[in-house]
């Protein structure tokens, strides 16, 4: 039987918050208190859906083993209390999908983890066809829907939206989407992506100055909503 998520976490009081919230979202899982027991876990065929992923681990730093876990094909879910930016840029880099900071909100980890777990039960990456919140966009038309109706978008614009439709609900930094869309020379240039992202909520945004559809992750980048 597969397990819906493994919970890495060296503190029993998270762990058994965490249990408690994905029962009664009858969710499975397993669980571990360090990250060799993690990586033991992660191995079990089938390997888990979803991790949850404590930074502070006793035996090993968890960044470490984010790219062993994503590359089992796991969706890893980052659990801090860690502030600096950085370390959560460098979880996103290293493969994880998703970070969320500690103390959380059980309701909201939910949501990631049903998010991340609808992304493995039907992948979009090389679909010329990508569903999001309250939207479409076809690459093979350059067709974007918002709502029923049809958005023209400049190049740059339909380019920006692909590449953060390519990971729904993740989020992608802005390093990653400057380099993709504008390419690697431009992979610093902040102030490109910022216009770009403005003059793109402009036109699918209901309401530009409280975005839905592109949320902002200061510091870190941005992510398409799909719920």
């Amino acid at each position: 039987m597969r397990n819906d998520v493994l919970i890495i976490d060296d503190e029993p009081a998270i762990r058994r918050l965490l249990i408690g919230a994905l029962e009664r979202n009858a969710l499975s899982h397993v669980e571990a208190g360090t990250a060799a027991e993690g990586l033991r876990l992660a191995t079990m065929e089938p390997s888990p859906l979803v991790a949850l992923l404590d930074l502070g681990l006793p035996d090993r730093d968890g960044l470490e083993i984010v790219p062993q876990l994503s590359a089992r094909g796991i969706a890893v879910i980052v659990l801090t209390a860690r502030d600096a930016t950085d370390e959560k840029v460098a979880a996103l880099d290293l493969g994880a999908d998703d970070f969320v900071t500690k103390p959380f909100d059980s309701e909201e980890l939910l949501a990631r983890i049903r998010s991340a777990l609808r992304r493995k039960a039907g992948p979009q990456a090389d679909s010329a066809k990508r569903q999001f919140l309250e939207g479409s966009i076809d690459r093979d038309t350059h067709r974007v829907t918002i709502r029923g109706a049809q958005v023209d978008l400049t190049p740059r614009e339909f380019n920006l939206l692909w590449a953060l439709s390519d990971r729904p609900g993740r989020v992608i930094t802005h390093d990653r989407l400057l380099e993709e869309v504008w390419g690697p020379a431009h992979r610093h240039d902040l102030d490109y992506l910022r216009v770009a992202v403005r003059a793109l909520r402009r036109k699918i945004e209901q309401d530009p100055t409280h975005p839905r559809l592109i949320v902002n992750e200061p510091g870190i980048g941005y992510r398409i909503s799909v719920t």
